[in-house]
């Protein structure tokens, strides 16, 4: 495989900033204090709500461009 990318590195510039917003206000609406004194199970709840957002996100982008 020739591609030396990092699978981290975004194509979108800023994303990461609008990214940790998102987990901010997810995190504040669960009431979970992120980190590593939190449970895995708080930490993955947000990053699951976050999945599931962009999820969302992006079926309504498809559905807008029919």
């Amino acid at each position: 495989m020739g591609n030396n990318r990092n699978n981290n590195d975004l194509l979108v510039p800023g994303a990461d900033q609008a990214l940790n917003r998102m987990k901010a206000e997810i995190a504040n609406e669960f009431n979970v204090e992120l980190g590593a004194d939190t449970t895995a199970r708080e930490n993955g709840s947000v990053g699951g709500e976050m999945v599931k957002r962009m999820i969302k996100i992006a079926e309504e982008s498809m559905n807008n461009r029919q």
